[in-house]
């Protein structure tokens, strides 16, 4: 009798397991959304710790405190982020200043689809027209609009001010207390699980340095590339549409044609012919090809290896989680995924699905 009942309460155990883990992927989920700010600084801290780390330890072979060697490359990356930042601000207020110039052209080419799309609908009308006519009613869109972009403002500003003031702070403290950061971390876990928890950090670390190492090459690589073409082309702003571009452009996939639109606009002063915007459309396309596809697979290695339909359920993801940061966090955060699974018996089928 109690035989019978045993596959019942097996079965009610397991739901109630899974249960628990869907409501615990939620609340997971919910505190990335709500708390998006502090989540993604704390993710680009770690980032550039690992990036940075391979310097710091450079400096220790020469006795130098670590530190001192910590605070030495903040200090070098923080001047060096602060020289290209104002940089670009003052080409970004070169931009502004000439942006009535280009916000007219992009009326007029707007008001020309307009026209097209509205000639094609009438001409639909008359093949087959409606039964009734719905008068055309405009709702005063204009002071919702300019609040969401006030709300996404605010929260774009505090994202920022939070990575401009902590992340240095959160990159030294890393950096200086590596070895007791470490130690604590595997502190966490029973000390059967700490070897293979220490393999696992050892790996998550070794592929996101190479990442972070190699697609640093490759994204300069493209935005001097770019750079180079647009000034080739005589357009204006060759600099800073190649950085924005460049960067658009190592977004697999989507970034191929979201790296069309900063030339789209600066050339819409320039040209009014189709050829010219295909032509950069080509040339942008082919800088995308190779980058990602030559030189990336070297510079990056093998250690990354995740596979196209994975990549881009992850950028879908983490951008409708995170909107831009997502895009640029979602394969850090994926291939770290991986290698958690690939050390995890239970999870190592999902690690195969995400590998290529």
């Amino acid at each position: 009798m109690s035989a019978t009942q045993t596959p019942p309460s097996i079965v009610r155990l397991t739901s109630s397991s899974f249960s628990m883990r869907v409501i615990a992927a939620a609340i997971i989920l919910l505190f990335f959304y709500y708390a998006a700010g502090v989540v993604i600084t704390l993710l680009f801290s770690i980032l550039l710790a690992y990036f940075l780390d391979p310097a710091v330890e450079f400096l220790e072979k020469f006795r130098l405190p670590r530190t001192l060697g910590a605070l030495v490359m903040v200090l070098i990356l923080t001047a060096v982020l602060a020289a290209v930042g104002y940089g670009l601000w003052t080409r970004v207020a070169d931009f502004a200043a000439d942006w009535p110039k280009y916000s007219g052209l992009l009326q007029h080419a707007t008001a020309n689809v307009r026209g097209k799309i509205i000639g094609i609908e009438g001409q639909v009308s008359q093949i087959a027209p409606a039964a009734g006519t719905v008068p055309e009613t405009t709702a005063p869109v204009g002071s919702s609009v300019v609040r969401t972009l006030i709300l996404r403002g605010i929260g774009s500003l505090y994202a920022l001010f939070l990575e401009v003031t902590f992340m240095p702070f959160l990159v030294f403290f890393m950096l200086a207390e590596k070895r007791q950061v470490w130690h604590g971390t595997l502190q966490l876990f029973p000390a059967s699980r700490r070897t293979p928890v220490k393999e696992t950090l050892e790996d998550v670390r070794d592929v996101l340095r190479d990442y972070l190492a190699g697609m640093t090459v490759v994204t300069f690589l493209v935005i001097a590339a770019s750079s180079l073409f647009f000034w080739a082309r005589g357009m204006e702003f060759p600099v800073l549409t190649g950085i924005v571009s460049g960067l658009l452009n190592m977004v697999p996939y989507i970034g191929a044609v979201l790296a069309w639109l900063p030339p789209f606009v600066i050339a819409l002063a320039k040209w009014n012919t189709f050829g010219q915007f295909a032509f950069i459309a080509v040339v942008l396309i082919t800088i995308h090809v190779l980058a990602l596809n030559l030189l990336a697979p070297k510079l990056v290695g093998r250690r990354v290896r995740l596979n196209a339909v994975a990549i881009t359920i992850a950028l879908l993801f983490w951008g409708w989680v995170w909107g831009g940061m997502g895009l640029v966090l979602a394969i850090p955060i994926t291939a770290t995924l991986r290698v958690i699974c690939d050390h995890t018996e239970s999870w190592k089928p999902i690690g195969r699905w995400l590998s290529d």
